[in-house]
């Protein structure tokens, strides 16, 4: 077993092969890393994103916009507007700005509603990575952008003649092999403790979010509610595995925060794992693997 691993977007990376990736297929993952950096991050001068913040208009060959806008509505019916991608105006008002100041500026942090947005034409997304604003809007997609990085390094292993590897971009996981593997779930309070392990099969995903991962002042962390634009505070953890889409998973992961299971799983089939402040634990009945509370 080979482990390549990097920083990227703020994160490690972690990449395990039978063998040591060749020097071509590295340079092929960082290409579609910083593309995809390039469009969505809101913490670059140059990125499309932060265009986006600026002014009004259309910008192309936007990485998967229209298949990470379209999730989003599905993200943010299923919540009840409690995730969405316009967050990223709260989380600035909050202290997360581009600078990291850590310092709330006290402004109003409530996002508009990405729904009406969508259904007024504000903001569309083309399959040819196409988008149109009619306003400047902030967005930030950390609920699920990360997971479809994953699965777009995924898809350049796969091109490059990899049929077994195992891709973590911190928390964000997609396996793809023979046989499955064992993944621990961390402890939410304690990070050298696990609260139980999962089996993962070939060709799924598991994705992690906890409220503790990124923390700033008294009670501010980056799981944000697009309802208030205030941190959550019912759940501290939450872990999903989906079949095939790590995307999906990371996004499930943010929705599990704000929405009942039932709801969720309508939208999209999956395991799941959550923690709520009070020490409650749920769980889907069918869960692959074992917890330790």
């Amino acid at each position: 077993m080979a482990t390549w691993t990097f920083e990227a977007i703020g994160t490690r990376w972690a990449v395990d092969t039978a063998q040591p990736l060749a020097p071509g297929v590295q340079v092929d993952v960082l290409a579609v890393i910083e593309r995809f950096d390039r469009a969505w991050s809101r913490f670059r001068g140059d990125s499309v994103v932060t265009a986006m913040s600026q002014q009004a208009g259309t910008w192309r060959d936007v990485e998967s916009a229209a298949l990470l806008l379209d999730l989003y509505d599905g993200l943010h019916a299923a919540t009840d507007g409690a995730v969405t991608p316009l967050v990223g105006r709260s989380l600035v008002a909050l202290g997360y700005d581009a600078d990291y100041s850590l310092r709330p500026t006290g402004a109003d942090a409530v996002p508009e509603d990405w729904a009406a947005l969508r259904r007024d034409g504000a903001v569309v997304a083309d399959v040819d990575g196409t988008v149109r604003t009619d306003r400047p809007l902030l967005l930030d997609v950390g609920a699920a952008g990360k997971g479809l990085l994953v699965d777009l390094v995924a898809v350049v292993l796969e091109n490059r003649g990899l049929n077994a590897f195992t891709v973590d971009a911190s928390g964000d996981l997609y396996h793809r092999g023979s046989a499955p593997i064992r993944v621990a779930l961390e402890h939410p309070a304690d990070p050298t403790k696990a609260i139980g392990v999962l089996e993962l099969e070939p060709e799924q995903a598991l994705c992690a979010s906890a409220v503790n991962r990124r923390t700033w002042g008294d009670g501010l962390h980056h799981v944000v509610d697009g309802r208030t634009g205030l941190p959550t505070d019912d759940v501290v953890a939450t872990w999903t595995l989906v079949e095939h889409s790590c995307m999906q998973a990371d996004g499930l992961a943010t929705a599990h925060f704000f929405a009942d299971p039932e709801v969720l799983m309508d939208l999209h089939p999956h395991h799941f794992v959550r923690i709520h402040a009070d020490g409650r634990v749920l769980r889907s009945p069918d869960l692959p693997g074992e917890l330790f509370t």
